[in-house]
C-alpha cells in the first residue's frame, strides 16, 4: 500500500477553458492550486473558516464562492444590508487567507495569445494543469514527499469534462504528456485525482475558489488595485504564478 503524502492539493479555476467566443473582459483561463500539510489543514485552516461562518451567518454550511461574494448574491445577499458588515466580512476573509499555512501555485493562460501563437493549441485547462503539476512536483520534492501518494482535489464539472481531465492528468503523471523543453519526472510522486461535488463544503476548495479570479485579474491588469491578490502574494510558492504564453 502506498504511503500517503503529508500534503494535499485543492484546485479551482476562473474563466472559461473554451477557445471559442472569448470574453473580452476576461480573455484568460486561471487554474489555482492550494497546497497544504494535512495536519495544519485539519487544525488551522478548517477551524478558521468554520469560525468565520459561525460568526457571520450562525452556521458552518455556508460555501464560500468568490463570484457570489463579489456580486453579493444568493447566500451572500446579507452583504447588501450594511457597508460596515460587508467590510468586516471581507476583512475577515482576507485575514483567513493571510493566516492560512498554504502554498499557492497558479497558471494563467492568455487565450488570444495562445491562439495567435499556435495553430492547434492544447486546451487551456491542460496547459495550465501541466504547469501547475510541474510546480507541485518541485515543491513536494523539496519538502521530502518523493514516492508518496498525493491526492489532488478538483471540483467536479460534469462526467465528460471530468473524464477528459482525469485522462490528461494521468498522462502527465505517467510522463506521457511532456510539453516544451522541460521533462520533469512526474513518476517521482504517485498522483491521484479526486473529483468533488460542487455542493461539497470543502475548506480547501473554497480557498482555491477565493484565489483564482484575483490571480487572473493581477495578470490581466497588473497596475489595478487588487487587495485579495496582495494578501495571497506571500503564499505564491517557487514563483508560483505562471503566465502563458
Amino acid at each position: 500500500m502506498a504511503q500517503f503524502s503529508d500534503y494535499i492539493v485543492f484546485v479551482d479555476e476562473s474563466g472559461s477553458a473554451v477557445l471559442d467566443g472569448i470574453d473580452p473582459d476576461f480573455p484568460i483561463f486561471v487554474l489555482a492550486c492550494v497546497l497544504v500539510r494535512k495536519d495544519r489543514y485539519a487544525t488551522e485552516v478548517v477551524p478558521s473558516l468554520q469560525k468565520l461562518k459561525f460568526d457571520f451567518v450562525g452556521h458552518d454550511q455556508l460555501v464560500l464562492h468568490e463570484r457570489d461574494i463579489r456580486r453579493q448574491q444568493k447566500d451572500f445577499a446579507f452583504l447588501q444590508v450594511d457597508s460596515a458588515g460587508r467590510t468586516a466580512f471581507l476583512e475577515r476573509v482576507n485575514q483567513v487567507v493571510h493566516d492560512a499555512p498554504i502554498d499557492v501555485i497558479a497558471a494563467v493562460i492568455n487565450k488570444p495569445r495562445l491562439m495567435a501563437k499556435y495553430a492547434d493549441p492544447w486546451s487551456p485547462y491542460e496547459i495550465a494543469l501541466h504547469f501547475c503539476m510541474e510546480k507541485l512536483l518541485a515543491r513536494l520534492t523539496q519538502v521530502g514527499e518523493t514516492g508518496r501518494l498525493i491526492h489532488v482535489m478538483f471540483e467536479a464539472r460534469g462526467r465528460k469534462e471530468d473524464a477528459e481531465l482525469e485522462l490528461h492528468f494521468r498522462r502527465v503523471a505517467s510522463n506521457r504528456a511532456n510539453w516544451g523543453y522541460k521533462a520533469p519526472d512526474f513518476t517521482a510522486l504517485q498522483w491521484e485525482p479526486v473529483f468533488v461535488d460542487k455542493k461539497s463544503n470543502s475548506s480547501g476548495l473554497q480557498l482555491a475558489d477565493l484565489m483564482a479570479r484575483p490571480i487572473g485579474l493581477k495578470a490581466l491588469r497588473p497596475m489595478q488595485e487588487n487587495r485579495a491578490f496582495e494578501v495571497m502574494r506571500p503564499k505564491l510558492a517557487l514563483g508560483g504564478m505562471k503566465t502563458f504564453p
